[in-house]
Formats: structure tokens, C-alpha cells, sequence
């Protein structure tokens, strides 16, 4: 088997092209890429933060970077659907492993994430985040608009996370509100989908509920995010309970009358023409899911942002 490869995460004598490694064996990086903490020659990087210590119902989200990992092992060989292509041919994309935390010391987590985030940004690699619950995505965000300025938000989720916050708490559904007191996101550009629970606060940002999108095509729902954030540089966040439980058991405050996977990834398969920045998938919690259902879905959001990475570059 002279043209095969085995634990490509560590063997790989390129940042580019594809692993041939055998989908039952071999170091599980994200897609096989290469395991390394040197930013030189990469076009995008993939990083987890494994944090859960925010959440408000099941933990467990900390070891949402490692099923996600998992799962997307079967996604390395062949021309990666729905795109068509090999994405690493061209295309230098790492594993940069995982965020170093102190989980005795909460109260330094943000301040550790913005800093290893703007590390990585200031290579000028395009950052996928696999979370973590998603209080990760504030201090990511913090350091994206660091970077390119005020970015419009597009969030999928079952929550609006506009809950209160005095701008010290470490919570998973307040990280909004507090994006847009701090001015890091624009809410007249900014876009929730999936929404289907309440809050005290919308902050001004649009929200397709869950029974919207239910009657909506995924063309339908791509148009409205596309007319909402138009040309301002823009962060998707994709919290895995966006989906209904049938199709993301595995998270930490699920909620019924949610869309399916195949729909939601139809969305993001159409978004390829927005000023995309910086992109993360959270709350995959891999203790209550099944046959990694929840996995493998999250593994296709984190695939479906380096697909439209890949036909970005191609067309430059």
C-alpha cells in the first residue's frame, strides 16, 4: 500500500493535499490535518476550546473538540461533498490542537482565549473554533473585531444568549448582550436563526424562529442573511442545539421543533458570497449523544466553513 498514509496528523510532510489514512485508525486531528503549533504557510487554522464551565443545564461541552475530531475522520479521503473538490489540494489548513486552560481559574479563561485567538488571527489564517460551550465565542469575537473591526453577527441557534450580564459573568447565554454593548458586533446587520426560546432583550438583531424556518426553504433563509448582513465583514457562530434534538441529541440544552441537519448545512453551503472572518461550532456535549449523531454533524458545520474557504480562494 505504497500511496497510503497512516496518522497523517503527525507524518505529513505538507500543510497541504489529502490523507489516506484508513477511516477506522490513525491520530484523529480535525480531518487529519497536521497536529502543529507553527502558524508558518497556513491558510487556515482549526482549534479547539475545551470549556464547559459556563453552562446553565448538562456540561460536558469540553469534550465537544475531541467528538468533533472524531467524526470528521471519515471526511478526509474523498472530494468533500457538497463541494466538490479536494479542499487541502490547494489549501494549507493545521490542527493547532486545543486551548491550555486553568480549570481551577474561570476568571482567566476569556482573557486566555482572546490572546491565543489574536495569535493566531495576527498569522493571518482564517480561525475555525470547535467549542467549548458558547461562551467561547466572546472573547473570540473580541479578538476577530480586534482584528477587522465592528462584524456583523450570524448565529445559529434555540437561544438569543441576550440574557443579563454585568460584564463579568462567565455565561454561555449573555455573550450577545454584551457584544453589542461593547459595539464588537453591529445588531442592524446582524441575524438569529433558529430561535425558539425567549429573552428580555432582542438588541435590535434579526431572528428567524424556529417555526419560520420550518416553513422556509434553506434558499430562503440564506437570502435573508445575505440581505441582513451585506457587506460588512461577518462571524458565524453555530451552536449545535440550532438543530432539532433528533438531530443533535448530544448538547447541553436542547430544545424541540428545531431544523434538521441536511437543512442548516444547505444554508451554509449558500453563504459563500458573504465576508466571512472567522467561524465556530460549540456546545457539542459527546456524553448525551448517540452514535455521534451530534458529532458528525458538528464535524459537517466545521467541513461546510473550510468548503467555502477553499472556493473563496479559488476564485480570487
Amino acid at each position: 500500500m505504497p500511496s497510503k498514509s497512516i496518522d497523517n496528523a503527525f507524518t505529513a510532510r505538507s500543510l497541504t493535499g489529502a490523507a489516506t489514512d484508513p477511516t477506522h485508525a490513525g491520530a484523529l486531528s480535525f480531518m487529519r490535518r497536521k497536529y502543529t503549533k507553527s502558524l508558518k504557510g497556513a491558510d487556515a487554522v482549526v482549534w479547539g476550546i475545551p470549556f464547559d464551565a459556563a453552562v446553565s443545564n448538562r456540561p460536558g461541552a469540553r469534550f465537544g473538540p475531541q467528538a468533533i475530531r472524531r467524526a470528521s475522520a471519515i471526511m478526509d479521503n474523498d472530494p468533500q461533498y457538497p463541494f466538490e473538490r479536494d479542499l487541502f489540494e490547494e489549501m494549507a489548513v493545521i490542527d493547532y490542537g486545543d486551548c491550555l486552560l486553568d480549570y481551577g481559574n474561570h476568571q482567566k479563561t476569556p482573557a486566555t482565549i482572546e490572546r491565543e485567538a489574536a495569535k493566531i488571527l495576527k498569522s493571518g489564517a482564517f480561525l475555525v473554533t470547535l467549542g467549548g460551550d458558547h461562551y467561547v465565542t466572546w472573547p473570540l469575537l473580541k479578538a476577530h473585531a480586534a482584528k477587522h473591526g465592528k462584524l456583523a453577527l450570524i448565529q445559529f441557534d434555540a437561544h438569543q444568549d441576550t440574557w443579563f450580564d454585568d460584564g463579568k459573568r462567565i455565561d454561555h447565554g449573555s455573550f450577545v448582550i454584551r457584544a453589542v454593548r461593547d459595539e464588537v458586533i453591529d445588531p442592524a446587520h446582524s441575524i438569529q436563526i433558529g430561535i425558539r426560546t425567549h429573552a428580555p432583550e432582542d438588541c435590535g438583531i434579526r431572528m428567524l424562529h424556529g417555526h419560520q424556518i420550518d416553513e422556509m426553504a434553506a434558499t430562503a433563509i440564506a437570502n435573508e442573511i445575505r440581505m441582513r448582513v451585506g457587506d460588512m465583514p461577518c462571524y458565524i457562530t453555530f451552536d449545535i442545539d440550532c438543530l432539532d434534538p433528533a438531530y443533535a441529541p448530544g448538547t447541553g440544552t436542547p430544545v424541540a421543533g428545531g431544523p434538521s441537519s441536511a437543512k442548516m448545512l444547505s444554508v451554509l453551503r449558500q453563504l459563500g458570497d458573504l465576508d466571512i472572518r472567522g467561524a465556530d461550532i460549540v456546545e457539542v456535549a459527546p456524553a448525551y449523544d448517540h452514535a455521534d449523531i451530534t458529532a458528525i454533524a458538528g464535524a459537517a458545520v466545521a467541513q461546510h466553513y473550510l468548503g467555502l474557504l477553499s472556493e473563496k480562494r479559488a476564485r480570487r
